[in-house]
């Protein structure tokens, strides 16, 4: 065996082979051939993939794993690390996509003989798309892509071979995406994220660019969202090489613009100070004090003034000028902290009077990291020399439209509408209508005092009141027919069964009837058609409608089946995670869901089983006790060991009677609760805004 071959783990093996961890331990037991550890310790050994590739293709058991997951446990367990894994792939993605006939001659031979064949034909797409390769101690303007050595590619050939199969059928672009989609799910501590809504939004504020920056580029989703154009120049910096190098990969198998990418602290190091790009999108570091701020002191791009050494996002925001060409646009993701500190006013100040500061939009908490707070954007344009500045600023609120998380394209689409929209309005005439509680144009000389505070909550006057009065009573009405139905929904008490009675019933469980046929097992994923909802954990723990929405690239970026699992009237569905009890039927109006991530189906045998009576059964306290394993933080449900009572069908029926009532009972609680909290809210705001009395 070939030193520092990929290694695969227990529970990789079982991944690859479709079973359970405890399978995989009989396998090594009762099989005399099955491979040996080659590393790890004695309580998790690892084991050499190729050997266990061939264990499995010979025991008939490879050929049903999908290609995915072969190719993601090579890239997983690579020797060099996953990271170095994805910058392989990458360059052998590009080779696939641009240069077919070259990769097919350099693969048709051994794999010592590829490995040495592959460098002289990577260069011969790398070069072209990245610049000159770096050179050893070369400064950050050189390409951040290196075209490694046989000796690097040698443990990585298995992997290649891989994925150009993997890209024969989804494509050397989706090919690439699922790969550091999953790594990056995999290690979600590692990366700062800008979701994808968030990014849509930037994008769409710069507007058309044919040359555009990001100076702090991360995994590339900013450069990613910029609407492609002929002849286009795309710019990327980041002080870690290897998101440098992975986001240039990234960039090129995601369009045909010319990419630039470089490794260096941007702020100290800038790779691109002769560049005047049309458009910087950015999502800086945030709370940085090491920013450079004693070494930096005299740089000429603090053209607004010096900033403090707290105030890292302005020398960012400062930055991003200075890299614009006349006129060009900026659109910084902000900590909403930067809109109001003290030490920031000056810098503030003078960007609001010389007209570089043209919006500040705040975003719904949860739009991106840290998701606990409302995050803002700021919108400059480098001002022309004697151009006249503008007079308002634009302040947008949107924390009072639908959507809450910036992940969710589609349940984003209602923010980025609205946003630019007024935005467009805003930059083609110079001011826009009021719309309360959503966007004020505000002079900037009432900007101009002591505090120079720009948060547009402070600024922002509330919705209009709109017969606000006629709501409330409409709510107050509709609150008092919901308590009146929960009354009359309440169970009547009955007569207990003694325990013995009850433990003595016979029981069968969710597997058992699984492998009898009386019912099938599907696990969500997410995936659906454009415009297909999908039902989330979420939806199903507080009784809503499904509120999800699956994004079209889910299905070439989902790391399980392509199919998506669709919901049908009679489904019982359950969450697989956070040792609570829940179980909804699904019936008419919540069918042709698609099915999201976390959650199991199980669809009965109306013959055989009541839903009802299913789904009654397995929300017993006890019943998921028995059932869940526990880790440091969270509990995991194995849906195969619920317990229900072996009953004939006219039996379960008066059980699923019985549930079904309770589920109506718990669903006005749920309404009643909800126009609870809208009518005492709304009664607040109205007497502390004043739009009602307290008469």
């Amino acid at each position: 065996m070939r030193e520092n071959a990929t290694e695969v783990t227990a529970a990789g093996i079982a991944r690859l082979a479709g079973v359970g961890r405890a399978a995989v331990s009989n396998w090594r037991r009762r099989h005399p051939d099955f491979p040996k550890p080659v590393g790890g310790t004695e309580t998790s050994p690892s084991f050499a993939l190729t050997q266990v590739e061939e264990w499995l293709r010979t025991q008939g058991k490879l050929g049903e794993v999908p290609l995915k997951e072969r190719v993601w446990q090579h890239l997983a367990g690579h020797p060099a690390g996953p990271v170095t894994a994805l910058l392989h792939a990458g360059c052998a993605l590009l080779l696939v996509r641009d240069r077919h006939p070259d990769w097919l001659k350099a693969s048709a031979v051994s794999d010592e003989r590829m490995a040495k064949l592959l460098p002289g034909a990577l260069a011969q797409v790398v070069t072209p798309r990245f610049g000159p390769p770096a050179a050893v101690g070369a400064g950050p303007r050189q390409a951040a892509v290196r075209i490694p050595d046989a000796d690097r590619l040698l443990p990585s050939v298995p992997l290649l071979r891989g994925v150009a199969e993997l890209a024969s059928e989804l494509g050397a672009r989706q090919t690439y995406e699922f790969l550091i989609g999953r790594h990056i799910e995999a290690n979600p501590r590692q990366y700062t994220l800008t979701p994808a809504g968030p990014a849509d939004l930037m994008a769409s504020l710069a507007g058309p660019a044919p040359t555009v920056l990001d100076p702090a580029c991360g995994t590339g989703a900013l450069l990613r969202a910029v609407a492609p154009r002929p002849d286009q120049h795309l710019y990327g910096q980041d002080s870690a090489p290897e998101l440098a190098a992975l986001t240039a990969l990234r960039l090129a198998l995601h369009s045909d613009a010319t990419v630039r990418a470089a490794a260096a602290d941007t702020l100290r190091a800038d790779a691109f100070g002769e560049v005047r790009a049309d458009a910087v999108l950015c999502h800086p570091p945030f709370n940085e004090r090491n920013w450079g701020h004693d070494e930096l002191a005299y740089d000429p791009r603090w053209e607004y003034g010096f900033p403090a050494r707290t105030e890292s996002e302005l020398a960012w925001v400062q930055h991003a000028l200075a890299r614009l060409r006349d006129g060009g646009t900026a659109v910084l993701l902000m900590p909403p902290a930067a809109a109001s500190r003290r030490s920031g006013r000056r810098v503030r100040a003078d960007l609001l009077r010389r007209g570089a500061l043209r919006a500040v939009i705040a975003l719904p908490a949860g739009a991106a990291p840290p998701y606990n707070i409302p995050l803002h954007v700021w919108v400059l344009k480098k001002p022309a020399p004697g151009a006249q500045p503008p007079p308002e600023l634009l302040l947008v609120e949107t924390a009072g439209l639908s959507a809450a998380d910036g992940r969710d394209r589609h349940a984003w689409r209602p923010v980025q509408d609205a946003v630019v929209d007024v935005w467009r309005t805003f930059d083609r005439h110079g001011t826009a209508a009021e719309q309360p509680g959503l966007a004020r144009c505000v002079p900037v000389l009432e900007l101009l005092d002591d505090e120079v505070d720009l948060a547009p909550a402070r600024r922002l006057p509330p919705p209009a009141a709109g017969g606000g009065v006629r709501e409330l009573t409409d709510i107050r009405e509709r609150l008092g027919e919901a308590v009146r139905r929960t009354a009359d929904l309440m169970p009547a008490p009955a007569e207990a069964v003694g325990a013995v009675e009850a433990a003595r019933r016979p029981a069968t469980t969710v597997g058992e009837l699984a492998r009898a046929g009386a019912l099938s097992l599907r696990t969500g994923t997410g995936i659906g058609a454009p415009g297909t909802p999908v039902l989330t954990e979420h939806d199903l723990l507080s009784g809503a409608a499904p509120s999800g929405s699956a994004d079209p690239l889910e299905a070439s970026a989902a790391d399980g089946s392509a199919e998506p699992v669709l919901t049908e009237p009679g489904d019982v569905v359950i969450p697989l995670t956070g040792g609570g009890t829940a179980a909804r039927v699904i019936d008419e109006a919540t069918a042709g869901a698609a099915l999201g991530r976390g959650l199991t189906l199980l669809r009965p045998d109306p013959a055989a089983l009541d839903p009802w009576f299913l789904a009654g059964f397995l929300r017993g306290t006890a019943n998921h006790r028995q059932a869940s394993s526990y880790a440091s933080t969270a509990a995991r449900l194995d849906v195969r060991r619920l317990r229900l009572p072996r009953l004939p069908l006219d039996g379960q029926r008066g059980y699923g009677e019985r549930f079904r009532a309770l589920a109506a009972f718990e669903d006005a609680l749920r309404l009643a609760g909800r126009l609870g909290e809208q009518l005492v809210r709304g009664l607040h705001d109205g007497l502390t805004d004043g739009t009602l009395p307290p008469e």
